[in-house]
C-alpha cells in the first residue's frame, strides 16, 4: 500500500512514534491488528512494473535459448553482462568473494558477480551486475535491444521497433520514480 511518512517523534524514554498517511483503506486491518504487536516494513514506493516489456524480454530469452540449445538463465545472465550501466566494480578481500556472491545472488538470477582480479595481494576486484528487476527504462531498453539483436542474428522473428518503443513507454510509465 502506498503511504507517506509525515512525522517522527522521540519520547523521553527513547521510544519513537511514526505518523504515516495511507492512500488505501486500512481500517479493517487496523481493527484486526491494533491490540497486538505487528511487524512493519518500510521501503521506497515503486509503481508496479509494466509486464509487457518484461514478458517480451523473457519471450526473446526463451527463443534464443531454444535456438542455441542453452538455458534461459544463461541467455539472461549473458545479456546482462553485455549491456552498460547495470554494474559496479568494487575491491574486496579475496576471502570475502564467496560470501559476497552468495549474498548478492539472493536478489535474483540476474544478480551476479565476476571476479576480475587485482594486483594487490589478498584483494580482488569484482563486477557486481544488477538484475533487470532494478532497471530503469533506459536499461530495460538496452537489455531488450541486445536480445533483439541476438535474436535477429539467429534468424528469430522479433517485434516491430515501434511496438517495442510503445512497450518501453508503458514500462517507463509504471516504473517512473514517484
Amino acid at each position: 500500500m502506498k503511504a507517506r511518512l509525515l512525522d517522527l517523534t522521540v519520547s523521553f524514554d527513547g521510544k519513537q512514534r511514526l505518523t504515516v498517511e495511507l492512500d488505501g483503506d486500512f481500517r479493517d486491518t487496523f481493527d484486526q491488528l491494533h491490540e497486538g504487536d505487528v511487524e512493519i516494513t518500510v521501503k521506497k514506493y515503486r509503481k508496479k512494473r509494466s509486464l509487457e516489456a518484461n514478458a517480451y524480454c523473457w519471450t526473446l530469452i526463451g527463443k534464443i535459448a531454444e535456438k542455441k540449445h542453452i538455458t534461459k538463465t544463461e541467455v539472461y545472465r549473458n545479456a546482462i553482462r553485455e549491456i552498460g550501466g547495470v554494474s559496479e566494480i568494487v575491491s574486496i578481500k579475496q576471502s570475502a568473494v564467496k560470501r559476497l556472491q552468495e549474498q548478492w545472488s539472493r536478489n535474483g538470477i540476474g544478480w551476479q558477480i565476476q571476479d576480475i582480479g587485482s594486483k594487490i595481494p589478498g584483494w580482488t576486484n569484482v563486477i557486481l551486475y544488477y538484475g533487470s528487476s532494478s532497471y530503469d527504462t533506459a536499461q530495460m531498453s538496452d537489455l531488450i535491444d541486445s536480445l533483439v539483436q541476438d535474436a535477429k542474428a539467429l534468424g528469430i522473428e522479433t517485434r516491430d521497433p515501434a511496438d517495442i518503443e510503445s512497450m518501453l513507454k508503458e514500462y517507463n510509465k509504471y516504473n517512473s520514480k514517484e
